[in-house]
C-alpha cells in the first residue's frame, strides 16, 4: 500500500560516525601497545594503551552526555565556557599551576593522578562561542564591529596558547575560525583582508628564518620552533660557519632536530604494501623511532610500517567517513547554529588530521598536533569525542528546527 521507505523511521544517531570512531579507537589501543619499547617492563595497568582505554571510556561518557542536551541549550553557556577556558589558559602559564614537559613548554595542569591540556578544551569552547556569536541575522554580519569582535574572540586564545608555547594548537584556531566565518556569511572582503594580513606575517616569518641571521629575529620564535622550520626547508645548520668545532656542533644539533621526522618517514616507506605485521616494526624494535614520540605524534608512522599501505588507507578511510558525515550533518542542519557547530567540528578534525599525517610524511613541519582518536593523550581523546558528540547532537535534533 505504501512504499517501503515511507515506513522507515530515520535513525536517531549517525551510525557511520559511531562505527568509524570504534574502528579508530581499536586501532589506537592496538598500535599504542605496539609502539612501546620491547624492553618496557612497566605493569600493564600503567601502560599507555591501558590509560588510553580509560580516556576512551571517559570521553564516551562525556560525548553521550553532550548528546542528551539540545545544542541550543548548550550554546547559552558558550560565553561562560569560553571565559573559563581563557582562565585555564592564563593559569597554565603560572609556575606552580602549569607544568612543563619535553621542550620546556608549559601546557599542562597537573591534577595528581592525571594532567590535562587547557588548549584542547579551549578549541571546543571557541567553536561553541563563535558558532553562537555568528548565528545572528546576516545583516549584522556585514558590520565591521561584529567582525572585529569575532576576530578578538579568536585572537585571545590564539595568543595565550602561543605563549605556552604551542604554535601548532594556536594555528589550528585560524582555519577553524575562517571556515566558520565564511559559512556564516561574513563579507568576503573582511576575510580577504584578514588572509592578506596573515599572508604578510607568514612572508616576514619565512624571510626571517631562511635569510636573516638568527640573532636578529624580527619574529620571535622559540629555538626548537626555528630549528624545526629550518629542517623542513632543508637548510644547513652549519652554513656560514668556518670553525670546525662550530660546524660539528651544528651538525649534531641538526641531526637531533631532524631525527624523529627522518625516522618516521623511514617507517612509512619501509612498510610497503602489506606492512611488517603488528608489533614487528623494526623502527621501534631497534630504537630508531623513539618510544617517547611513537605513541603520540608519530602513531601514523607506526601503523604505516606495521600495516603498510593498506593500513594507511584504512586510517584515511575511517577519517573520511567521519569528515564527510560531518559535512552531511552540517548541510542537513536547519538552523545556523547547528550548521556552524558542525562545520567548526569538521574543520577542527580535518586540520588535525591533515597536519599530523602531513608531518609524518614531511608534507608540513613538525608541530606536535595529535592525530584525533589515534594519538595517545587524555585531553585530546576526550575533547575529540566531545566534538563528535556535538556532531551527533546536531544530527539528533536536525528535525526540531
Amino acid at each position: 500500500m505504501f512504499e517501503p521507505h515511507l515506513n522507515e523511521r530515520p535513525s536517531r544517531v549517525d551510525w557511520p560516525i559511531i562505527l568509524a570512531v570504534i574502528g579508530l579507537a581499536l586501532l589506537s589501543v592496538a598500535f599504542i601497545c605496539s609502539a612501546k619499547s620491547p624492553g618496557d617492563t612497566t605493569s600493564w595497568q600503567n601502560q599507555f594503551y591501558a590509560r588510553q582505554i580509560v580516556w576512551f571510556l571517559a570521553g564516551t561518557v562525556a560525548a553521550v552526555g553532550v548528546c542528551f542536551i539540545d545544542y541550543h541549550s548548550l550554546s547559552r553557556w558558550a560565553m561562560l565556557g569560553y571565559w573559563l577556558t581563557i582562565l585555564l589558559l592564563v593559569g597554565v602559564l603560572i609556575p606552580g599551576i602549569g607544568s612543563t614537559h619535553g621542550w620546556g613548554a608549559r601546557r599542562w595542569i597537573d591534577l595528581g593522578p592525571f594532567q590535562f591540556q587547557p588548549a584542547e578544551f579551549a578549541k571546543l569552547s571557541f567553536i561553541f562561542l563563535l558558532a553562537h556569536f555568528l548565528s545572528r541575522p546576516p545583516e549584522e554580519l556585514k558590520q565591521p564591529s561584529v567582525f572585529l569582535k569575532a576576530l578578538g574572540f579568536t585572537a585571545l586564545p590564539f595568543l595565550l596558547i602561543l605563549k605556552e608555547p604551542d604554535l601548532g594548537s594556536a594555528l589550528v584556531l585560524l582555519p577553524v575560525g575562517l571556515i566558520m566565518a565564511f559559512i556564516a556569511g561574513v563579507p568576503r572582503r573582511f576575510l580577504t583582508r584578514l588572509l592578506g594580513g596573515v599572508g604578510m606575517v607568514v612572508v616576514v616569518l619565512l624571510v626571517d628564518i631562511l635569510f636573516l641571521p638568527a640573532k636578529w629575529q624580527p619574529v620571535k620564535l622559540e629555538g626548537y620552533q626555528r630549528d624545526r622550520l629550518l629542517v623542513y626547508f632543508g637548510r644547513d645548520f652549519a652554513a656560514g660557519k668556518t670553525d670546525p668545532e662550530e660546524i660539528r656542533t651544528a651538525r649534531i644539533r641538526q641531526r637531533d632536530v631532524e631525527w624523529n621526522v627522518r625516522q618516521a618517514l623511514i617507517s612509512v616507506g619501509s612498510g610497503g604494501f602489506w606492512g611488517k605485521g603488528w608489533r614487528q616494526g623494526q623502527q621501534i624494535a631497534l630504537g630508531y623511532l623513539p618510544p617517547v614520540v611513537a605513541h603520540n605524534d608519530f602513531i601514523f608512522s607506526v601503523i604505516a610500517e606495521e600495516k603498510g599501505f593498506l593500513g594507511s588507507v584504512m586510517v584515511l578511510y575511517l577519517y573520511t567517513v567521519v569528515l564527510f558525515s560531518g559535512i552531511r550533518i552540517a548541510y542537513q542542519a536547519r538552523d545556523r547554529l547547528g550548521k556552524l557547530l558542525a562545520a567548526g567540528v569538521v574543520a577542527l578534525l580535518f586540520t588535525h588530521v591533515f597536519v599530523n599525517i602531513g608531518m609524518n610524511i614531511r608534507l608540513v613541519p613538525v608541530t606536535g598536533i595529535p592525530l584525533p582518536l589515534l594519538s595517545y593523550g587524555g585531553s585530546s581523546v576526550v575533547c575529540s569525542l566531545i566534538a563528535l558528540g556535538i556532531l551527533q547532537n546536531v544530527y539528533i535534533h536536525r528535525k526540531d528546527y
